[in-house]
């Protein structure tokens, strides 16, 4: 996968000042602000550079705020590192073509997979299937 890298001005161009302090600063949206994306079947992407990430079939309700998956359409896409921050142990998640930050992943997700990829919103854009 050819990654994508861009300056700190070229992504505060591209993305809203929230999409910015989430994805290229690690930031964290409050609960509920972009857990309203339609319920039809579609394909979740990243706002940082349009890789898929989620199908719609994967998204559950998780009572937390955040959207919520049990599972990234390709492993490949979502990459995973040790997040220490906060004085917490947590496995963060990221878009592997931009190095976006998503969210974390816990393994506390419903079958079949157990785990619940908890991600912002803000992060995230929605394409309804045709």
């Amino acid at each position: 996968m050819d990654k994508i890298e861009k300056s700190e001005a070229e992504w505060k161009e591209q993305l809203s000042a929230e999409a910015f302090r989430v994805l290229r600063k690690h930031g964290t949206e409050r609960a509920g602000t972009h857990d309203d994306f339609p319920k039809e079947a579609g394909t979740f992407f990243c706002k940082g550079c349009g890789l898929p990430l989620f199908e719609s079939e994967t998204k559950f309700e998780s009572g937390t705020g955040w959207p919520s998956f049990f599972a990234p359409i390709d492993g490949e896409n979502v990459g995973e590192k040790e997040d220490r921050s906060f004085f917490m142990r947590r496995t963060e998640v990221h878009c592997n073509r931009c190095n976006g930050h998503l969210g974390h992943v816990f393994p506390d997700g419903p079958q079949p997979t157990g785990l619940r990829y908890c991600i912002n919103g803000v992060a995230l854009d929605f394409e309804a299937e045709d």
